[in-house]
């Protein structure tokens, strides 16, 4: 779309774009078709999927002419696959005069950098190449006049370079404090100015720069695009990049307004966070959980402009949080592989690698006050900030950010506890397995190929793959179907049998929907877990004994005792959550049983209807067949449920889709159109 009041001539464009299995055969290439004639596309491919097909790719295609307003369809038609095309060079740009330089003034000492001095005195990678667009980038720390590398402060360069666009040139700028292991860390004030072709464009005062932080900002010497691209929804979901979000809502136009109104309100700038609780650990419902958190669901389910900005403006604004480690030697972010024993700063441990005989805790704050930060990262709750920019994008700020945020759940842990390089995640709150192992699958499945990170994670996933379904499916852990043995013990809410006989279902069905996510991702090999996993959300709506209106309670019984074993049905488990203390049936002043009730009944609503009155409660009537856990709110227990649910009902496992069907015709359901995140369905 045209978002300019005049017409724009020869507009470049450049997205990301994934494709379905088989639909983008190995030897096959793109053309584009605009305004009913054929359209020149250069295609940077980054990954393909087992059979060669490409999985996801960088498109750049000019426009000739777009008028003012107007929309405009660009399809992507196949076409014969082009002829190899050599590398090119910044040469042409740098003998132009152009550059960019970042200059940063620390405590009165002057630091810079140069993107031209770079490009032409250091080894730069090629992210797309072409005869349409190239783009180099290049990174190296700040030096002050003397020569003198800051310690902590580095900056990143992507330069774009359009060709016979009129000159046009896209300077993406990250500037980091982040290197994982140089003594002190700390945070750094300074004074940050942004030159291109010696024009000052940006200046920002008295920047407090949190240790292992980053900022970016992308700039356009002359004038920008003014075009919002818009990605095919239903092309998205077909190829399981996405889950199947409900295609028949409408994103209600009252939440994209306050959504942008909210987003505005922030100012968000670097080391800034908007909309997201900067207390990570923070507890209850919020947009920002899901396999996407709420604001890129309303992205995807409405490519509205103003969706699409939050969302990958909350993937710049990720770089704020103090969780990312960039190792000197490899560029990348600090491996397990590399350090068996390294550990976030924010939690001693037993750092001592024996066989090298060295310690690879993290180096910590030596100077008090030095590292304070309004943020603080949680794996149980962490957002999936950036898997879907850099799916829309093709930015390798957004791939970065992945990365980093994947692998800080792994470093985040005990070095025992994962096993080392193993990387198991186990040790986690059952949700923080369920969003760790979400970031480690979004983030091998979109890797380029031949990025050092995508074998990395696909390893630790295939190790998590392993002990998941060693421990559970072939040991047969529970009849049920739940997580039961974390390092944080799941099994440890109190019940009518005393403490630590219940476990949190909400939780649980977060694992499922991320196993589920992973083997719509094409990680096949988790497909006897899916199926293990896949019986408790199933076993709560249909099994027999089991009142499907409870299916999402706060807390299941899960055995008698402490020390006894589990239930061996689900009939079990519910008659055991709806006994009273001291297991005497739970009653209301009617003296009439809640187990006695006609599951999904108006006796049942009643019932609880009396309940809330004897407890003085001011809570709306209960409706027949209205669900325990909130039931009209999107982030209510029953949500949590529903992906886990749709993920559930792809299996083929015995009552799956019976199991959907009854949740689908539930009497009380949320309002999805403002918050979508767990708006997803079947496939």
């Amino acid at each position: 779309m045209n978002k300019s009041t005049f017409p724009q001539y020869n507009v470049p464009l450049t997205f990301g774009q994934v494709f379905a299995p088989g639909a983008f055969p190995a030897a096959s290439g793109l053309v584009g078709v605009y305004a009913g004639a054929q359209l020149p596309l250069q295609v940077n491919i980054k990954a393909r999927h087992a059979d060669g097909s490409v999985r996801h790719a960088v498109i750049t295609a000019v426009l000739p002419l777009m008028a003012a307003g107007q929309n405009g369809t660009l399809a992507l038609n196949a076409a014969a696959a082009p002829a190899p095309a050599g590398a090119t060079g910044p040469g042409s740009l740098l003998a132009s005069g152009f550059d960019s330089t970042v200059k940063l003034t620390v405590a009165g000492q002057l630091y810079a950098a140069s993107a031209a001095q770079l490009l032409q005195s250091t080894a730069y990678q090629t992210w797309l190449s072409g005869p349409m667009v190239n783009e180099w980038q290049v990174s190296a720390p700040f030096k002050s006049a003397a020569g003198v590398n800051h310690p902590h402060l580095s900056a990143r360069f992507a330069i774009r370079s359009y060709s016979g666009v009129n000159g046009k040139v896209r300077v993406d700028v990250t500037i980091e404090n982040n290197w994982a292991y140089e003594p002190d860390p700390k945070n750094v004030t300074y004074d940050a100015e942004v030159l291109i072709n010696g024009k000052s464009i940006y200046n920002i005062a008295a920047l407090n720069h949190y240790h292992h932080a980053r900022w970016r900002k992308v700039f356009w010497p002359g004038l920008e695009p003014a075009v919002h691209i818009k990605h095919d929804i239903a092309y998205l979901i077909a190829s399981q990049a996405v889950p199947n979000y409900d295609r028949s809502l409408t994103i209600a136009p009252a939440a994209l307004t306050a959504m942008k109104a909210s987003w505005d309100a922030a100012k968000p700038g670097p080391m800034g966070m908007a909309m997201v609780d900067k207390y990570m650990p923070a507890t209850g419902g919020r947009p920002d959980i899901g396999l996407n958190h709420a604001w890129g669901a309303m992205y995807l389910l409405s490519m509205d402009e103003r969706a699409k900005e939050v969302t990958v403006g909350l993937s710049d604004l990720s770089g704020s949080w103090p969780m990312h480690y960039r190792d000197r030697n490899t560029g990348q972010p600090v491996s397990i592989a590399d350090y068996p024993y390294v550990r976030d700063i924010r939690i001693s441990s037993d750092s001592y690698n024996r066989t090298t005989g060295k310690w690879e805790d993290l180096p910590a704050c030596t100077t008090v006050g030095q590292c304070a930060t309004p943020y603080t990262p949680d794996t149980a709750h962490h957002p999936s900030f950036s898997y879907l920019p850099y799916l829309v994008t093709g930015d390798t700020y957004h791939l970065d950010e992945l990365n980093f945020w994947a692998n800080w759940n792994l470093i985040n842990q005990n070095p025992g506890y994962r096993k080392f390089a193993t990387g198991l995640v186990k040790s986690h709150q059952v949700r923080g397995q369920a969003w760790a192992l979400r970031s480690l699958t979004q983030a091998a499945y979109i890797a380029p190929d031949d990025h050092p990170m995508k074998a990395y994670f696909s390893k630790i996933i295939d190790n998590n793959v392993d002990w998941y379904t060693a421990t559970f499916v072939t040991a047969n852990s529970n009849q049920l179907g739940f997580i039961d043995n974390s390092g944080f013990a799941a099994v440890a809410y109190p019940g009518p049998g005393g403490p630590k006989t219940g476990m949190a279902p909400w939780q649980d069905d977060f694992f499922t929907a991320s196993v589920g996510q992973a083997y719509e991702l094409g990680f096949t090999k988790v497909k006897p877990l899916l199926d293990w996993k896949a019986r408790f959300p199933v076993g709560r709506m249909t099994a027999p004994g089991y009142c499907w209106v409870d299916a999402a309670v706060y807390a299941l019984s899960v055995r008698a005792t402490e020390t006894s074993p589990y239930f061996t049905t689900f009939g079990q488990a519910w008659q055991a959550t709806f006994r009273g203390a001291n297991n005497t049936d739970l009653v209301n002043s009617t003296g009439k049983r809640y187990i006695d009730q006609p599951c999904g009944s108006q006796l049942q609503a009643d019932w609880r209807t009396q309940l809330d009155k004897d407890n003085k409660s001011n809570r709306m009537p209960w409706l027949a067949g209205e669900m325990t856990g909130y039931a009209s709110s999107a982030e209510g227990f029953p949500s949590n449920m529903q992906p886990a649910l749709a993920m559930a009902a792809g299996t083929g496992i015995p009552n799956a889709r019976a199991a959907w069907d009854v949740f689908a015709k539930r009497s009380v359901k949320p309002d999805y159109t403002q918050r979508p995140q767990f708006a997803i369905v079947p496939r």
